[in-house]
């Protein structure tokens, strides 16, 4: 057995702290100064994590090997399982030309910039985030928003502002699945805190968006048709993360939101030549001028209601429970360990959601897209197999990432830290999302973020009297607003629009939003600590 320990070295909390924090710096130093690749980074990491709990803290090695193994086991199965199921249906899409048939619809339901800044970067966005994230909505609505005759650098700064609200619930929910993992707080509680935070962003995003694209006159002239997007999905994402699944939340707040969008008489209007004149200075891309038939358009909007469609089905009493029987659960093998206290760690026991996890249930959705859009068995496998090559270095990078979260953990790490971060006392519901915000600025993922500071933030809550549900949610909702500023996003959307090494150019674009949303964000966590928005938890 092995009893963990928060104050292993000279017995000085301090000291030990300073100790435990080294695999996190050396990671986000890694990162963030020398700019190492970030599977790189992650495993040099791990290496640092193991190091620490072995030689400081006296973990024994089987033990922590074994930490790290589950980990990285835990980051294969259900954390990437969703990631690729929901890309292979995307490349699919692809393969056909539905994605084609799919953007030529969206430049239909207007010809104002404005509304189709609204429609693709913000609704289309969150549809990529809540499917595949990992910056996969950068790329993509990007290069749409090129193709519509935007000016590449608005349609990069433009799609990195709206790739925001969604992101804690994206890749069917994987952040929050895997901030209730690493804490150990049941995920409908962690995912309704969450869902009473990121929807206030998304009220403010689409009339930031307007406002990039068309400066004052676009907020002025466009603000009811971005209000009504933004209250849509606000409370759909409430809704849904809150009283439905988490892995749906973002799925439908962006139906909803494209759908409260083209009800606004305002979003069919034809935008004055001026507007037009001033927004679209790139070159609109002759492929929109294409007809297609309403069948093939059907088609295309197929693969996403099939996976509402699956999950909804997913979600009722008697087949939730039916496919809740197919959980395993293991006793972990070389791992025994126990807290101060002498409670056992939630990581001696593994449970293994075979049917019932969101990555199962999109490759359901997958094998019926593979039959609505005509796919051969072949080329469907195919397709898979090459999802998983283009991942192949994410895989590594979240495998790595989540076995040095699992090491720190389990030996202890994480716990000291938290016990010395805790002496901030009421300070800390302020700093809690600037802490997931610089984690996902340098990671570029809010779910390595939440691995990596999530335990950390509950321990620092508990020691000093704050709800452990609050902070680890405030690590996911902080975190999402760092996305927009990662060196991976900027590369991402850099290299889809043509701008590789102007970089730098768009960081400081986007960096006076990131800081004023993050903001914002931590004066709603410290009310929300506070009988002035403590109404509004759960």
């Amino acid at each position: 057995m092995y009893v963990q320990e928060l104050e292993p070295v000279a017995g000085s909390l301090g000291l030990s702290a300073l100790v435990a924090a080294l695999p996190l710096v050396i990671v986000l130093v890694l990162l963030g100064g020398v700019r190492m690749k970030a599977h790189l980074a992650g495993l040099t990491g791990l290496l640092a994590a193991v190091l620490v709990a072995w030689l400081a803290y006296g973990m024994p090695l089987d033990q922590t090997a074994s930490s790290a193994a589950q980990g990285a086991v835990f980051g294969l199965f259900p954390i990437l399982w969703i990631v690729v199921n929901a890309l292979w249906v995307y490349r699919m899409t692809v393969h056909t030309r539905h994605f084609d048939i799919l953007r030529r619809s969206f430049g239909r339901l207007s010809d104002d910039p404005r509304i189709q800044a609204l429609v693709v970067a913000f609704c289309f966005g969150a549809l990529l985030e809540a499917l595949a994230g990992f910056g996969a909505p950068v790329a993509i609505c990007s290069v749409m928003l090129v193709a519509l005759g935007f000016d590449p650098v608005r349609a990069a700064v433009v799609s990195l502002v709206a790739n925001t609200a969604p992101v804690a619930f994206g890749a069917m929910g994987t952040p929050v699945v895997t901030l209730a993992q690493v804490t150990g707080l049941p995920l409908d509680d962690v995912a309704s805190v969450v869902g009473r935070q990121t929807p206030l962003l998304a009220l403010v995003v689409p009339l930031l968006l307007v406002a990039l694209v068309d400066g004052r006159r676009g907020l002025r002239e466009t603000w009811v048709p971005a209000l009504a997007c933004g209250v849509a999905f606000a409370v759909a994402q409430f809704a849904a993360a809150n009283y439905v699944s988490a892995q749906l939340a973002d799925i439908g707040a962006a139906l909803l939101g494209a759908g409260a969008l083209v009800a606004v008489p305002h979003s069919r209007r034809p935008a004055a030549e001026p507007v037009r004149a001033a927004v679209l200075t790139g070159v609109r891309s002759e492929e929109l001028d294409e007809e297609d038939s309403g069948r093939e358009v059907v088609r295309a909007y197929a693969p996403y209601a099939l996976i509402v469609a699956v999950f909804s089905v997913a979600q009722i009493p008697a087949v939730k429970d039916w496919l809740a029987k197919a959980t395993q659960t293991y006793d972990w093998p070389f791992l025994d360990v126990v807290d101060p206290e002498g409670n056992p760690a939630g990581g001696n026991v593994f449970s293994l959601p075979v049917v019932s996890t969101g990555g199962t249930l999109v490759l359901f959705a997958g094998v019926a897209t593979a039959v609505v859009l005509g796919v051969h068995a072949r080329v469907a496998v195919k397709e898979w197999l090459a999802t998983v090559h283009e991942l192949r270095f994410a895989i590594l990078t979240v495998t790595s990432v989540l076995a040095l979260a699992y090491v720190m953990n389990l030996s202890g790490q994480a716990a000291t830290i938290g016990h010395f971060v805790a002496a901030a006392g009421a300070g800390l519901a302020f700093l809690s999302p600037v802490l997931g915000w610089f984690g996902v600025a340098v990671s570029g993922s809010d779910t390595s973020a939440n691995a990596l500071f999530g335990a950390l933030q509950v321990t620092a809550a508990r020691e000093s009297g704050l709800s452990p549900g609050l902070l680890a949610a405030a690590n996911s909702s902080g975190g999402v607003l760092g996305k927009m500023i990662s060196p991976q996003n900027l590369t991402i959307a850099c290299a889809a629009v043509g701008l590789a090494g102007r970089e730098g150019d768009l960081l400081r674009k986007v960096l006076p939003w990131s800081l004023g949303l993050l903001l914002v964000m931590c004066l709603i966590v410290v009310g929300q600590s506070t009988p002035v928005l403590g109404w509004m938890l759960p």
